[in-house]
């Protein structure tokens, strides 16, 4: 659920995910709601084969805390990707133990190549990057991710409501792109959220070889 870019490099993401193993933790809390949502969200799925995106995937820990034990697990493909080697492949060590049929993609997650192939999915997972990108990546993002989206798909994301709270300007612009709302979760004791939006407009092209955003530590 995180990754670094051309200018978060050399910081220990690895490790920065042990912050996910304090369940009473902000970040553990967070990662319940997108487990559950997930979950909502594969339940909600047309009936046959679901694929699945997540951008900046880290090691997956919403996706493989959720999938082993849901019901639909067997019909579920898709990619995971995620710029850091070590995150990258403790991915792909639960994903084996698990069995289940999911990619790791080593790369950008800022670029629509990285997607190319797994496009357009019925579940898209943008959690953990809203917060790392400028607000006119997020803005751009947000209109890219119809082009990962099949008619009637579920984009999960997060974003902290630190001043200057840019969630509602999030909510309106998924709106502009044809998405309406399902949930957004935002507990008044801590800074993070959690957005749940259905795709409703018609398919869209991915164009090859776009830059979105670029990862940065704030």
């Amino acid at each position: 659920m995180s990754e670094p870019g051309s200018r978060g490099e050399g910081y220990d993401w690895h490790a920065w995910h042990q912050r996910y193993d304090q369940p009473d933790g902000s970040l553990g809390r967070r990662l319940a709601v997108v487990r559950r949502l997930l979950n909502t969200a594969l339940d909600a799925a047309p009936a046959g084969p679901v694929t699945l995106i997540s951008a900046c995937a880290g090691q997956g820990r919403d996706v493989l805390g959720a999938l082993p034990e849901h019901p639909r697990r067997a019909d579920v493909r898709g990619r995971l990707v995620e710029l850091d080697p070590e995150n990258a492949a403790a991915a792909r060590a639960a994903i084996a133990a698990h069995g289940l049929a999911l990619e790791v993609l080593t790369a950008d997650a800022g670029t629509t190549d990285a997607y190319t192939g797994a496009a357009p999915a019925d579940v898209v997972l943008a959690c953990g990057v809203f917060g790392n990108i400028t607000d006119s990546d997020v803005r751009r993002t947000i209109a890219t991710l119809p082009a990962l989206c099949r008619p009637g798909a579920t984009v999960l994301w997060t974003r902290h409501r630190e001043a200057p709270d840019l969630t509602p300007s999030i909510r309106r612009w998924f709106g502009e792109e044809s998405f309406r709302e399902l949930a957004f979760v935002a507990p008044p004791d801590v800074s993070f959220s959690v957005g749940s939006h259905r795709y409703v407009g018609p398919p869209r092209t991915l164009r090859p070889g776009r830059d979105v955003f670029r990862f940065i530590r704030h």
